[in-house]
């Protein structure tokens, strides 16, 4: 996970393009969008931080550097 690409990602993509890169790496299809990652499962881990921030961003009217400590605070707590 690395949060400069993460928010590169929010800052450059909608949240339908971001679906769908999801749904693409599901079915193991070409993504329409570039995502950096040194695999799949980096990739996915980068689109579904950017769907994260984004929705949160949306919601609760903050900033990306605000989502993204949030982001990194729930990947916190689901290690501990």
């Amino acid at each position: 996970m690395n949060i400069n690409t993460i928010k590169h990602i929010v800052e450059s993509y909608t949240l339908d393009q971001l679906h769908q890169a999801e749904q693409d790496l599901l079915a193991e299809k070409p993504l329409a969008i570039a995502i950096d990652g040194t695999d799949e499962g980096e990739q996915m881990t980068h689109i579904l931080a950017a769907i994260f921030c984004q929705t949160v961003m949306a919601e609760q009217h903050i900033s990306l550097q605000q989502a993204v400590r949030l982001y990194s605070q729930r990947v916190r707590d689901s290690i501990n």
